[in-house]
């Protein structure tokens, strides 16, 4: 068996195995999204577990990341509905818009979106400390903080940038602290505890701040207005779910401030799902029966085995298909060559997840936009691979092969590339590996895989979670490269094997 059909078995078996791993989406589902913080996930949750007593054609992909990813996503109709606050909306959604004269939901039907009425709490911003340094250095006020531009301070990535947040804060209180960072909101509890932070931003409907009994500070210029929790959701879906949205939207009104607290709390501290406390309240509030089961810690591997097999699969069958033509030509050419290496390298220096993000406005949410990002950071190795084993061919067989009068093609296929194939190999491996790593993050765009739990687990400060989907990764990793270990000595030639 030649060279060219031993690559060609190995290009099927990948598409074959990608097709059976492939976790498709049910047709005409309505799909309901969140953001990452607990909060958001529990009021996806309850708006999934109410949709589901209808019909099972309804999905819910929770965790997708911060406001924009969530709106865009309602925009293009990834998703049909999601949790989302008022002044969010005013502050960040609509900003740069006029709002004089015109509501929310006049602005919102511009776009094609709806909102619903208020679910019934407040979750505003708040600025905190923990208690026993906010009394040492007598801090009561957001004020007070003026006096020590010395605290380290720390904010959630996305109050750093909101028109809302800090830029705003920092001018309305007159704060000339240089030292702010930015960080994970569930992280940032961690290092408040920890001393490694001494003020941070709240959601003033976080357990933890009771939990820890943190100082909260006053907001004494009333900075932060109301953030009252509603459902944005597509117009047009009331057409083909009317039954699912009144469903949903019998919340309502429904939901106090302290039963919002206390199902964080649940979740957060007591360490339920968010699931159990979901339908515990439509129980106990709706008297509805959601009837939920509770996935096991198996169903969960194979589910985000399957997702990121695919993702992992799809973008390594398209990357090789590009790269080694691409390889190809970059060492018979040397102009192109050194236009093409510097082009895959440029793109292997993009940060993963601003790359992630670039994809969201072609190809929406979900498992495509991350196996293009996954596609163009697997080009490099596979690319500079072929080029590497072509251009280490010895002078003296390219010499022999044109004494001989071989054609160029015959040549590449015959001599070139079954000597250059260790190295071609070696690029598909490592482009596999840190595929197999990088698809982790996939699912802060609702693309699932391995990276569920950890993003999961990250969020409920949950080591178990966290390893349930670390370990797989790393397991994974090593599985594919034993498998191409074991393909590299079928498919390089034997007296090339022998001089290794």
């Amino acid at each position: 068996m030649n060279y060219f059909n031993k690559i060609l078995i190995l290009i099927i078996c990948l598409i074959a195995f990608s097709v059976f791993v492939n976790p498709q989406s049910k047709d005409n589902s309505f799909v309901i999204g969140s953001k990452k913080f607990t909060e958001n996930v529990i009021l996806g949750e309850l708006a999934y577990q109410l949709g589901k007593t209808e019909t099972d054609k309804i999905i819910y992909k929770k965790e997708l990341g911060g406001t924009r990813i969530l709106w865009n996503a309602l925009l293009y109709g990834d998703i049909d509905l999601y949790p989302e606050y008022t002044e969010t909306i005013r502050q960040e959604i609509l900003a740069g818009i006029n709002t004089k004269g015109n509501s929310l939901e006049e602005l919102l039907l511009k776009n094609n979106i709806k909102i619903s009425k208020p679910l019934g709490f407040n979750n505003t911003y708040a600025i905190g400390m923990r208690n026993e340094l906010a009394v040492k250095l007598n801090i009561k006020t957001i004020s007070d903080l003026s006096k020590h531009p010395q605290l380290k301070y720390t904010f959630t990535n996305e109050f750093m940038d909101r028109k809302d947040g800090w830029p705003g804060l920092k001018a309305v209180y007159n704060l000339e602290n240089k030292n702010v960072q930015g960080i994970d909101h569930d992280l940032a509890y961690r290092g408040l505890i920890n001393g490694d932070v001494d003020v941070t931003d709240f959601y003033s409907t976080d357990a933890e701040i009771k939990y820890y009994d943190l100082a909260v500070l006053k907001d004494d210029k009333n900075y932060f207005p109301k953030y009252k929790a509603v459902f944005l959701y597509r117009a047009d879906a009331e057409k083909y779910s009317k039954t699912i949205l009144s469903k949903i939207l019998l919340l309502e009104g429904k939901i106090y401030e302290n039963e919002m607290v206390k199902m964080n709390a649940d979740v957060k501290i007591n360490k339920k799902t968010e699931r159990e406390i979901a339908s515990n309240f439509l129980s106990t509030f709706l008297g509805i029966n959601s009837n939920v089961t509770i996935e096991s810690i198996w169903d969960r591997l194979f589910k985000n085995t399957k997702e990121h097999l695919f993702l992992v699969l799809i973008s390594l069958i398209a990357a090789i298909f590009t790269s080694i033509p691409l390889g190809i030509l970059a060492a018979k050419n040397d102009k192109a060559g050194t236009l093409i290496l510097g082009i895959v390298g440029m793109i292997q220096t993009i940060p993963s997840l601003a790359l992630l993000v670039f994809m969201i406005p072609l190809f929406g949410i979900g498992s495509w936009p991350a196996i293009v990002a996954l596609f163009f950071y697997s080009l490099l190795p596979i690319v500079r691979g072929t080029y590497s084993g072509l251009k280490n061919i010895p002078l003296s067989l390219n010499i022999s092969a044109e004494a001989l009068g071989l054609p160029t093609l015959t040549k590449l296929k015959k001599i070139e590339l079954p000597l250059a194939s260790p190295s071609i190999l070696s690029g598909i491996k490592t482009s596999a590996v840190i595929n197999v790593g990088t698809a982790t993050l996939g699912a802060l765009i609702g693309a699932g895989g391995y990276g569920q739990p950890i993003l999961t687990g990250i969020r409920l400060d949950n080591v178990s979670l966290i390893l349930q989907g670390a370990i797989p990764a790393a397991l994974l990793a090593l599985l594919v490269q034993w498998f191409f270990d074991i393909f590299e000595k079928i498919i390089v030639p034997r007296g090339i094997s022998l001089k290794k």
